[in-house]
């Protein structure tokens, strides 16, 4: 890093704080501050939505799994195959109840259908979850983010996490949503800047892979299925489990949902999840192709390839940025990547901050609800500062610790995706289904996937736990409440509940976009059956 690249990157981050005390001004409220008014355009949603999933790690861990990493390859690609149709689903199944409740956490939702205790332990499970998550991102985009920085780790923790915190707090959502598209466009960007140095240097020979391990190149493992064979990157794990998957993850987990709630209608907010599903595969298949030219650059490139030796795989792309990218453009370059980890646990920040302040404070202390709009607009962002402390501290603690601590607190969270995804679909499908059933439903869930990760690891893929827990939590929640209905007091509503008929009938449903997703969702899957073909046969 030159003083020409620190200058780019203190230039963004001065744009990025200034653009924040700009939109936080004008901020008066609650509404303003966690959904920014409920005005915010579809495109922009849709690209936040993106740019929330285009951590640093994306950038980095996606062209590393394919050059480098055991068992790595093309197979990523089939990570994107379920994004559609989850999208298709949050659409027809959750758009419309989240906007019909008017409320801002989605949690919020559970006690109108089920109860108080129903609202707060799934609160809870976020709270932890999330947060604990928020510090692992921060510890994972940390480390190579100090490598592209080269300075030491705990100073660029320390960095990011507080200049999220300073822009996060005082902007709001909409600073977020704004600070996101802005990543977007330049982690995308530099991308292509990428793509196009290691092709400079490659030249004609930059698809040759005839050295190269063919299993690499394989994109869609249909054989496999993540039953026995310990196989997770297979296409039947990573669709069937991915769906389930983003349909917890995009729709039930505040820090992702909290978007669809800024938009002013239903409809707004399908037309984002819309664009993410389409837009989202072609942001990834440029990643990948990245990553299938540092395959090809290895190859031909045996001294810096020697510098790989003995490091892990994930710095691949750091190391390549250093080495092979002009400086001034390598600025450029560095602050997208740094404000990628910064998009990491920005949005996770204003979301806690509203679980916390909606979901617990206010029903623990109701006189609360007194204050005035500006008073709660200053709570929600002490909140914020506390959050981004906690998820701070914590990455600063597992510095230089195992690796199994950060494989630990991902799976645990995965453990609650399907069990939590149950609890809506039961509250927003079904009438029979009651607080005590639910919450039972989800704690039976969740240590049946508990006891598969424990236990039978290696025989079943991690992304099954999803449609498991759900499937086990959906019928134990079901059951348990045909047994409690004559003891429990039944809230199930017109308002909180659909239909199929509305769903498929209905006069908001969004035939159109169903159907281009559904187009899309084949397309992904012959494209990439095309690329495999291709490389396989040159």
């Amino acid at each position: 890093m030159t003083g020409l690249d620190w200058g780019i990157l203190v230039i963004y981050i001065a744009g990025i704080v200034g653009m924040a005390m700009v939109v936080g001004r004008k901020q008066e409220s609650q509404e303003d501050y966690y959904l920014g008014g409920r005005q915010m355009p579809s495109w922009q949603v849709a690209l936040s939505i993106m740019a929330t999933q285009v951590s640093a790690i994306s950038l980095i861990g996606a062209p590393a799994f394919i050059a480098l990493k055991s068992n790595g390859g093309l197979v990523w690609l089939q990570y994107e195959f379920a994004v559609p149709l989850a999208m298709i689903l949050i659409m027809l199944i959750l758009v419309p109840i989240y906007h019909r409740m008017r409320s801002i956490t989605i949690y919020e939702y559970l006690e109108k259908r089920f109860g108080t205790t129903a609202r707060s332990v799934i609160s809870m499970v976020f709270l932890i979850s999330r947060g604990l998550g928020t510090g692992v991102a921060l510890l994972a985009t940390g480390i190579v983010t100090s490598a592209c920085l080269e300075i030491p780790l705990a100073t660029t923790i320390i960095l990011i996490g507080v200049i999220s915190m300073l822009y996060t707090t005082i902007g709001g959502i909409k600073a977020d949503i704004y600070s996101d598209i802005i990543q977007l466009v330049i982690l995308w960007s530099g991308t292509f800047l990428c793509i196009y140095i290691v092709w400079s240097f490659l030249g004609d020979n930059a698809f040759t892979f005839t050295a190269i391990d063919q299993s690499r190149l394989v994109a869609i493992d249909f054989k496999s299925t993540g039953l026995g064979d310990g196989k997770t990157f297979a296409f039947w794990p990573m669709v069937i489990g991915g769906l389930f998957l983003y349909f917890s993850y995009y729709g039930c987990d505040q820090s992702e949902s909290q978007r669809l709630l800024t938009t002013p209608s239903p409809r707004s907010a399908q037309k984002a999840l819309f664009m993410n599903g389409l837009l989202r595969f072609t942001l990834v298949l440029t990643y990948c192709f990245f990553g299938l030219l540092l395959l090809s650059f290895l190859d031909k490139n045996p001294q810096f390839a020697a510098k790989l030796n003995g490091v892990q795989p994930d710095f691949l792309v750091p190391y390549f940025l250093i080495d092979y990218v002009p400086k001034g453009l390598l600025g450029l370059v560095i602050a997208g990547i740094f404000a990628a980890s910064m998009s990491s646990i920005d949005s996770a920040m204003n979301a806690l901050s509203a679980a916390t302040w909606r979901d617990f404070l206010l029903k623990q202390y109701p006189q609360m609800k007194q204050y005035s709009k500006r008073k709660t607009v200053r709570i929600s962002r002490i909140l914020t500062v506390i959050w981004g402390m906690i998820a701070t501290l914590f990455a600063l603690y597992m510095i230089g610790g195992s690796e199994t601590v950060i494989v630990l607190v991902n799976k645990i969270g995965s453990a609650f995706y399907g069990p939590v995804l149950a609890v809506f679909i039961l509250g927003i499908l079904t009438r029979g289904a009651n607080e005590t059933g639910v919450v039972i439903g989800l704690l039976f869930g969740v240590s049946v996937n508990i006891i598969l990760w424990q236990g039978f690891q290696h025989e079943i893929s991690w992304l099954w736990w999803n449609p498991i827990g759900f499937f086990v939590s959906i019928t134990t929640g079901y059951l348990v409440s045909i047994a409690a209905r004559r003891d429990e007091v039944q809230r199930a509503s017109v308002a909180t509940t659909l239909n199929i008929r509305e769903i498929i009938t209905g006069a908001k449903t969004p035939r159109l976009y169903v159907g281009f997703l559904l187009i899309a969702f084949v397309a992904m899957i012959f494209i990439t059956y095309l690329i495999q073909t291709w490389l396989m046969s040159g």
